[in-house]
């Protein structure tokens, strides 16, 4: 029979569990804003405007101030029951990995990075494939052969956009110089417009004449750079900103994290949700470039079958994109000061 001191001692063990009842779903994004632009956007309108439509509203958001807030944000949701627990952006790793294990009964699913726990679910993209194909568009269109890009924070994983884009320019004309720029060392470099439109800046001065930038708010910046100047194109990155400087910007290299943030709830309601990792390029319809209204008179029908053509090629396996982040070097130059 349990003595009444061991049963004490295991009555204290449970009731120090986090136990949540599942309820309905949850976004928590980054510190960006909800209306960035950019990530954050794109799981908005892309992911929690149609699942509201589709299922209703019972789907709480939240948007912290800080990193410094990620893992209480994580834990007040997951205490309210909320699952799947959708987590916006790699700088969440960290964040998951500390709450996840707490609350084995709920499900989290991180986009951008991978925890490798057994109830996250994580959700990459081969941002290699598509920043190849607006790569190679920027080449057909930079006359000089000039290009430049810009990440917000100097990590592996920004740099994987970069050699993709490198690579992509390259296969059009092996003559393209692409400079390459990072904001900062830390995430401050996603959030700081001024800082992305000064090296933009700096960048068209040189001689550069479409820039690509991977730098979440800062992009805006950059954006911003580029429409001061005639002649000179952005692409933006993450969700469709081809809308943001009409005329300006040549396309966008889109992440369809909005889509991969709902069917990751829409899973869970139908019992199918699993943790481990998804990645998702081109094949998967996981990343792509953008066509529309706003960039349709800068890119020829002719420039149009070409991308397209690359685009399958790649789809196919006949055109190999390296993955930086498989050896830390990219296989063409990309030039830093």
């Amino acid at each position: 029979m349990m003595s009444l001191q061991k049963l004490l001692v295991s009555m204290l063990i449970v009731s120090a569990t986090p136990v949540a009842m599942a309820s309905g779903p949850a976004v928590a994004y980054t510190e960006a804003g909800k209306f960035d632009s950019s990530f954050n956007e794109a799981v908005y309108r892309e992911g929690v405007v149609p699942f509201k439509s589709q299922y209703g509203n019972d789907l709480v958001e939240i948007n912290p101030n800080s990193p410094t807030q990620f893992v209480q944000v994580l834990t007040d949701l997951a205490n309210q029951g909320r699952s799947p627990i959708v987590a916006v952006g790699f700088s969440y790793a960290e964040a998951v990995q500390k709450v996840a294990p707490n609350y084995p009964d709920l499900q989290f699913t991180v986009i951008d990075t991978v925890v490798d726990l057994p109830n996250v679910q994580s959700i990459v993209f081969k941002e290699h494939e598509g920043s190849f194909v607006v790569g190679a568009l920027a080449a057909m269109k930079a006359k000089n052969a000039k290009l430049g890009f810009i990440g917000g924070v100097d990590l592996p994983f920004i740099r994987r956009f970069g050699c993709g884009f490198a690579q992509g320019a390259h296969y059009v004309n092996k003559k393209t110089e692409v400079q390459l720029r990072m904001i900062a060392s830390d995430f401050s470099g996603f959030s700081n417009a001024a800082k992305g439109e000064e090296i933009a800046n700096a960048l068209i001065g040189g001689g550069t004449e479409v820039i690509y930038a991977a730098a979440g708010g800062s992009g805006n910046g950059v954006h911003k750079a580029a429409s001061k100047n005639a002649n000179v194109y952005a692409i933006g990155v993450d969700s469709n900103q081809n809308f943001l400087h009409p005329g300006t910007m040549l396309t966008s290299m889109v992440k369809k994290v909005g889509v991969a943030a709902y069917g990751s709830w829409e899973e869970s309601k139908r019992g199918t949700w699993r943790a481990g990792v998804k990645s998702l390029g081109l094949a998967e319809n996981g990343v792509d470039w953008q066509l529309d209204i706003f960039n349709r008179g800068l890119v020829s029908l002719k420039e149009e079958k070409r991308i397209n053509a690359i685009r399958d090629d790649i789809i196919s396996g006949k055109i190999k994109v390296v993955d930086y982040l498989d050896s830390n070097q990219c296989p063409v130059p990309l030039l830093e000061n």
